[in-house]
């Protein structure tokens, strides 16, 4: 989805900008200086709570705002993303906006201020008082409600400078002029969306063939946690002590020890079109440590794909792995094969539903060819990319 957050004082031009970009790219616009006023035109309950504190500039309560905002995003269900105007107000707003985000599975696109100057705004808005009909738009508010925008809401700005995700254009221009430098941030930004995907199925299943080949088509980087702790093994690191003898038993590696390592790939190619994940996460609790270590870096799970080849064929694959050059040590062993599939069917296999009730999962036929699997995998890769730009 593409969530923007259109940031700049009253009088910027936000609402004008506004209903150019939702038309442009689908948007649901939740302005909410419109809503709180729609509220206090009806006379409902929120609207006699904010109409009062409204008339003197202040911003109005986070509870008021997020019931607000909660209401728009119910009656909005096909849209391809939000545009935010007038919120988040304050470092708490901008908190609150991340957990509503994050409850629709997606997160903040790029926040875009527009900046004029201040004499500017003051004449706008006393121009707009003469035929807007709103209460704070006259003399003796106006300069209070930009002082409270340079206290409260300016600190909002470092708070996104901070998250990499926030730009300034000049809004010193024609409507048309500003637009387009408006949608020129935005496609900058879509080119900038990682697609992220989550690679699941038994051991056998050929999910790091399939992995490496999804990687080389879109430029995905490729984190296999078995390769990385494989490397920490080679290297004889503390990291690569520890997993061993877990490896060995085919048992799952401490994620005190896979969380670095992940971490760290992921910083080290940041020119990547986004990252293919295969062998984490193996639980739900790794899951959920992806979902926030994504959500550190501003992104996101795009897709979960399972892989799915019958038990007999599972084996039979990995009796012909173990005698290869390619052989892992844990291939040698029945038992500690059936172990790991014992381990997969109870930790890994919940980590599908955990996706599927996000509506990111997907299923294919991992029998055939391995041509054949990464036509049906890229199907389900195609889809998430048309999502995600």
């Amino acid at each position: 989805m593409l969530n923007i957050v259109l940031f700049g004082p009253p009088g910027v031009g936000k609402g004008t900008q506004s209903q150019m970009l939702i038309k442009h790219y689908n948007l649901a616009y939740i302005a909410t200086g419109d809503m709180l006023r729609e509220e206090v035109a009806a006379g409902t309950e929120i609207g006699r709570e904010a109409g009062e504190i409204i008339s003197r500039g202040e911003l109005a309560p986070d509870d008021v705002m997020v019931r607000l905002i909660e209401k728009k995003i119910q009656k909005n269900p096909n849209v391809q993303g939000f545009l935010f105007d007038g919120f988040p107000r304050t470092v708490v707003q901008a908190y609150i906006l991340e957990g509503l985000l994050l409850r629709m599975n997606t997160s903040l696109s790029v926040v875009i201020e527009i900046k004029v100057d201040r004499d500017e705004l003051r004449r706008r808005i006393l121009e707009r008082g003469k035929t807007s009909g709103r209460n704070d738009d006259n003399e003796k508010i106006v300069d209070k409600r930009l002082q409270e925008y340079d206290e409260k809401t300016a600190a909002v700005a470092d708070y996104y400078r901070n998250r990499g995700n926030f730009c300034t254009i000049d809004g010193m221009a024609d409507p048309d002029t500003v637009q387009q430098r408006l949608r020129e941030k935005i496609e900058a930004t879509l080119k900038k969306v990682w697609l992220n995907v989550v690679l699941l199925g038994y051991p056998g299943s050929g999910k790091g063939t399939q992995a490496k080949m999804v990687a080389e088509k879109y430029n995905l980087t490729y984190i296999s946690t078995g390769k990385m702790l494989r490397r920490e093994i080679r290297n004889n690191t503390e990291v690569g002590k520890k997993a061993e003898p877990i490896m060995e038993k085919g048992g799952i590696v401490n994620d005190q020890l896979v969380l670095p390592l992940i971490e760290n790939e992921i910083q080290k190619h940041p020119e990547s079109n986004g990252f293919i994940f295969k062998g984490f996460p193996r639980n739900i609790v790794q899951a959920y440590i992806l979902d926030g270590l994504l959500l550190k870096m501003g992104s996101s799970v795009s897709t979960m794909v399972d892989i799915q080849v019958p038990a007999f064929e599972l084996l039979e694959r990995l009796n012909k792995r173990s005698k290869t050059p390619s052989r892992r040590s844990y291939d040698m062993s029945i038992e500690v094969i059936l172990h790991r599939m014992k381990m997969y069917e109870e930790k890994t296999e919940p980590v599908a539903d955990y996706y599927k009730n996000m509506d990111k999962y997907h299923s294919v036929d991992g029998r055939g060819s391995k041509e054949q699997v990464f036509t049906r995998l890229c199907q389900h890769v195609e889809e998430a990319f048309k999502r995600i730009r």
